[in-house]
């Protein structure tokens, strides 16, 4: 789904939202679970994150940079997001269905600082595409296999 400012994807998860919730909420775990290649290691910031705080990544696209992120959106188990310096919004939102969870990913830009650069570049296809990667990498590091008899 997407429209002029924003792009987001879904995937059913074989896991309770809290599980999930807690990866997400693990700046130790983003790395694991990023689709783009592009997150290499936390640099600062607490170990579980919460509304107004602030966590420091290790990137690399063509070349290593640092990125400051904040927490902007926030509820247990449901809904995180953070934002960088160019105020670009990365959003999660979590659904429970009856034993699974359904999880969203969305880039919103419309608040932020480079939407036509953005837009130029091709970034929303691009992010697209890795946000589809990180939901299964999600649902690789959470989901567990039912044992069989």
């Amino acid at each position: 789904m997407s429209d002029s400012k924003s792009v987001s994807t879904e995937r059913m998860i074989a896991a309770p939202a809290e599980a999930i919730f807690a990866v997400l909420a693990d700046p130790k775990q983003h790395c694991v679970i990023d689709g783009s290649g592009t997150v290499k290691h936390p640099r600062s910031g607490p170990d579980r994150l919460a509304l107004g705080a602030r966590f420091g990544m290790a990137m690399h696209h063509w070349v290593p940079y640092p990125v400051t992120n904040e927490v902007v959106e926030f509820e247990e188990g449901r809904r995180i997001a953070w934002r960088h310096m160019a105020h670009d919004v990365w959003r999660y939102e979590l659904e429970p269905r009856e034993g699974a969870t359904l999880v969203r990913e969305t880039f919103d830009w419309s608040r932020g600082r480079g939407r036509r650069v953005i837009e130029m570049m091709g970034i929303p296809k691009q992010n697209l595409a890795s946000m589809e990667k990180t939901l299964e990498r999600l649902a690789a590091n959470v989901e567990t296999t039912p044992a069989t008899s």
